[in-house]
């Protein structure tokens, strides 16, 4: 087909399978992973589900996995030995030294890789949000990647295990994204977009709703063509939709009127949230949406008095289902919507407070204060003695000029007087592993960036396998080219947290910088 390119590296993804029960995969991870591949028609990965010990249901299996994608099951000792050094889902690129570890590292994968196999699915490309930024920080310095990525799942999987014994308790994670549903929405093109809605509402003479039946009456129910009667609806609707459609929003044919373009910045309307992160339908939304269904399941059935409780959630659940191919996408994996009442999004009764119930946990501590002291009093507070010595050989060096060039810093796109400095770096840092290191050791270089310690000791110590951890796949993309040209077979690369690193070690390195 016209369009399509062919995948040149065979890749495998790998996913955890526990249990299956009332249409969904255990763990969570597993059912939004294969969500996403039905949503994006995926075809280029070759899927592999793994038991654990306790794995019971596989039998009804074939009724909650899309017909479309292929999937093999094998054991956990079955997996490529990088692979069992990290926490699943994980995707692997063939010869199984490049491995991606983590549900947003992987479903951030999955969205490029199939947009660079059909360039014209360009709405697959957007679901990765403005600038291509969406779930892209790691969940240690991101609080809603953390929420989406590992809280929430992780919350709605005890609410589910509890809810077979006895009422479950609303978990602290879902009041927290109701709230954040309530909050304005900060878009690049803010102050724009809230000066057309204050337009509107004076118009209007009232401000336009977001409610369901409002939803259901202005977008189309079609899978392909939803339109929306751009004289009523609320302006958060039209922009969300229009960007759906691949139509963009018409500009203005004339001048704003005098009173919306001298109104001041504090006075305009806050925009309201169409989706999760704000207008725009994206990855995070088909994260959130599996979770959230099995919620409301479970509220609908055993806690229905609780629903009032969550109008907005409730509302965003209902919208979401007018997007292009969710409803179709809902029904390959075996997820039945619920028809849920319209609730009343601006109440008067009281809603829970964050304050009553236990606190989601904070990313942030204001109380920390950069530098190595404060460092390494917190790693005594942990029990991890830590002790300051002078360099044992402070005349050692490497010989820079004998090495291939590719070992050297200067081959990781940095700039000559910066790349001095981190050969005075790696002199130090050389010498410590390398008298440490012994024939079969592994070596872990956390934090890697674009390898430069990790190269270094991948070929001085050829009878050591190293494995370099970061986050950011275009640093390790560049250090796996480095370790190509340099023809190095005993380094892996692992693009992931370093939370879902499991794997033994025996020489663990991190540069920590202030």
């Amino acid at each position: 087909m016209k369009g399509i390119k062919k995948s040149l590296t065979e890749e495998y993804l790998y996913l955890d399978f526990s249990y299956q029960k009332e249409g969904c995969i255990f763990p969570l991870h597993t059912s939004i992973t294969l969500f996403l591949l039905s949503y994006c028609d995926c075809k280029i990965f070759k899927v592999c589900l793994v038991l654990t010990g306790e794995s019971t249901g596989i039998s009804l299996l074939k009724s909650v996995l899309s017909e479309d994608v292929e999937i093999q099951i094998i054991s956990r000792q079955e997996l490529p030995p990088i692979v069992q050094s990290c926490c699943l889902p994980a995707v692997v690129e063939r010869p199984d030294n490049f491995c991606r570890a983590g549900l947003a590292v992987v479903l951030r994968h999955i969205i490029q890789k199939s947009y660079e196999a059909d360039p014209s699915k360009k709405e697959i490309l957007e679901l990765l949000g403005f600038k291509k930024t969406c779930l892209k920080a790691c969940a240690e310095v991101s609080q809603w990647t953390r929420l989406c990525e590992l809280t929430i799942p992780l919350a709605i999987e005890n609410f589910l295990k509890e809810s077979s014994d006895q009422p479950p308790a609303i978990p602290a994670e879902i009041l927290e994204l109701e709230k954040k549903l309530s909050e304005p929405v900060r878009v690049h093109n803010d102050d724009k977009l809230r000066r057309q809605k204050l337009k509107q509402q004076k118009a209007a003479g009232v401000r336009p709703s977001l409610s369901k039946e409002e939803t259901k009456s202005k977008v189309h129910r079609q899978e392909t063509s939803e339109e929306v009667d751009s004289s009523s609806a609320s302006l958060e609707l039209r922009v969300a939709f229009s960007k759906l459609t691949v139509h963009e929003e018409p500009a203005p044919a004339n001048r704003e009127p005098a009173h919306v373009r001298k109104t001041k910045a504090s006075d305009l309307p806050p925009l309201d949230h169409v989706f999760v992160e704000g207008l725009y339908f994206t990855l995070a939304d088909i994260v959130l949406l599996p979770c959230i269904h099995h919620f409301l399941v479970i509220i609908c059935k055993k806690l229905s008095e609780k629903l009032v409780e969550f109008p907005l959630l409730a509302a965003w659940y209902q919208r979401i289902q007018e997007v292009p191919r969710v409803k179709t996408t809902a029904s390959q994996c075996g997820i039945q919507f619920l028809n849920l009442p319209e609730l009343q999004t601006t109440s008067n009764e009281q809603q829970p407070s964050l304050d009553e119930v236990p606190c989601v946990e904070e990313q942030n501590d204001p109380s920390f204060i950069g530098g190595p002291r404060p460092t390494m009093t917190k790693l005594m507070e942990k029990g991890i003695e830590v002790m300051f010595s002078p360099h044992p050989c402070p005349t050692w060096t490497l010989d820079w000029d004998a090495l291939p060039a590719a070992v050297s810093p200067k081959e990781g796109k940095m700039s000559s007087d910066r790349a001095l400095r981190k050969q005075q770096q790696l002199n130090n840092l050389v010498y410590v592993v390398t008298n440490q290191a012994k024939p079969g050791d592994r070596i872990v270089d956390f934090c890697s960036g674009g390898g430069h310690v990790g190269i270094v000791l991948a070929h001085m110590l050829p009878s050591c396998q190293v494995t370099l951890i970061e986050n950011k796949e275009l640093s390790l993309i560049r250090a796996k080219k480095r370790s190509d040209e340099l023809g190095l077979s005993n380094i892996w690369f692992i693009q992931a947290n370093m939370e879902y690193f499991t794997g033994t070690f025996n020489i663990g390195h991190i540069i920590i910088t202030w």
